[in-house]
């Protein structure tokens, strides 16, 4: 599943940012409560039990944080920024900066997921075979007949059943989940229609979501589980918030279609020449727009190269006053830019925005084109939405 917000941080692999919502700490234990005594009684004992169902616990949870760098993977080599990845109690969630824009861009990036599992699976399966034969393999991956007593024997094979339940799950057709993106790309590609593709997978999501609660209710009310038909009742619903969510969004998707950054930003802004000495700098700006926390300052051909912050002019003006403002600047950076033709939906989801509130609208060379607060696209936001 391609968000994150209030959980711990667990580490940072190549920019992203891995964390877990506490719920996460809720389904380690309950899976480790539930395979213990089976593990206890394949291994014949209980410590061993213990730890196998630890080890499953963590590598399964690992295969879904691979699963899901699978996806950020795809959507930084489609030029799609991705900031963090959030386990949480049914999977993990993919945060990105803005949608596909295509439906390729869309199947590659859901297609990931799933291939990198495929994989896991695979692997895992071929070497659990060849060390162990086809007979253990198949009785530990389903905890049934003569399972494997050794340890990693029986780790690998069910962690490879694990995977390979992840991956059938996942290609349900139903909106969020991998296979309703992979649908929702399909239906893209055939109608030429992003907002009606979405819209499609997204009443197969809650369709699907239907049937899970339903199910989960015939367990409750038979008595066949207790806790599975809780979990599939939980699941459900939280399926089906997601696909009703995403049709509410196609709604606002739809009215905010052609807006670009162009069309919100201050197009002429105050800026201050890279050349310009510091004491210069200080007193034809910063006193004359006394209010104003920092300027942009440009180089002679229009590229942006930096901020210039008040308090940080003021010092060097008294200390340096002759340094040019290319070298006091804080330095520009892609965090705090965005390209001037993008979109608005691609504004909307953007962290540094969010963070710093504004960011430099530039073009393909780097010249500065206006500037964009979080107010702008606020006012924007509030004009396109407002009922006719």
């Amino acid at each position: 599943m391609l968000s994150s917000g209030g959980s711990l941080k667990l580490a940072t692999i190549a920019g992203i940012r891995v964390g877990v919502s506490t719920s996460w700490f809720l389904i380690l234990f309950v899976f480790i409560f539930l395979f213990q005594e089976q593990f206890t009684d394949i291994l014949g004992d209980s410590t061993l039990g213990f730890v196998t169902a630890v080890a499953t616990a963590i590598g399964f949870f690992g295969s879904i944080l691979l699963h899901e760098l699978g996806h950020a993977v795809a959507a930084r080599r489609e030029g799609i920024a991705v900031t963090d990845i959030e386990l949480f109690m049914f999977g993990g969630f993919t945060r990105m900066s803005r949608g596909a824009a295509s439906p390729g861009q869309e199947f590659r990036i859901a297609a990931a997921g799933p291939l990198v599992t495929l994989l896991i699976a695979l692997l895992g399966a071929g070497v659990s075979i060849a060390a162990f034969g086809w007979d253990a393999f198949r009785n530990g991956a389903t905890l049934q007949g003569d399972a494997p007593s050794d340890v990693f024997a029986q780790w690998l094979s069910f962690l490879v059943a694990m995977n390979l339940l992840l991956l059938v799950f996942n290609l349900v057709p139903a909106f969020p989940l991998d296979g309703g993106r992979i649908a929702q790309a399909a239906a893209w590609k055939v109608t030429g229609d992003r907002t009606k593709a979405t819209r499609m997978a997204a009443i197969l999501g809650q369709a699907f979501a239907v049937l899970l609660i339903g199910y989960g209710a015939y367990e409750l009310l038979t008595g066949v589980g207790t806790f599975s038909g809780l979990w599939w009742i939980v699941l459900g619903w939280l399926l089906g918030s997601s696909a009703r969510a995403a049709m509410a969004q196609t709604a606002v998707t739809a009215k905010l279609e052609g807006v670009t950054v162009a069309d919100v930003m201050d197009a002429e802004p105050v800026t201050i020449p890279s050349e310009l000495a510091a004491g210069q700098a200080w007193d034809e700006y910063f006193l004359r727009y006394h209010d104003w926390p920092w300027f942009p300052v440009v180089e002679p051909d229009g590229r942006w190269t930096g901020i210039a912050h008040r308090a940080a002019i003021e010092q060097v003006a008294t200390a340096s006053p002759e340094l040019a403002m290319r070298t006091v600047a804080a330095p520009a950076d892609a965090e705090g830019q965005i390209a001037a033709d993008a979109s608005l939906e691609e504004l909307l989801g953007s962290e540094p925005l969010s963070r710093l509130g504004v960011l430099m609208a530039t073009d393909r060379d780097g010249r500065l084109r206006g500037v964009v607060t979080r107010d702008a696209v606020m006012h924007a936001l509030q004009a396109r939405l407002a009922p006719s």
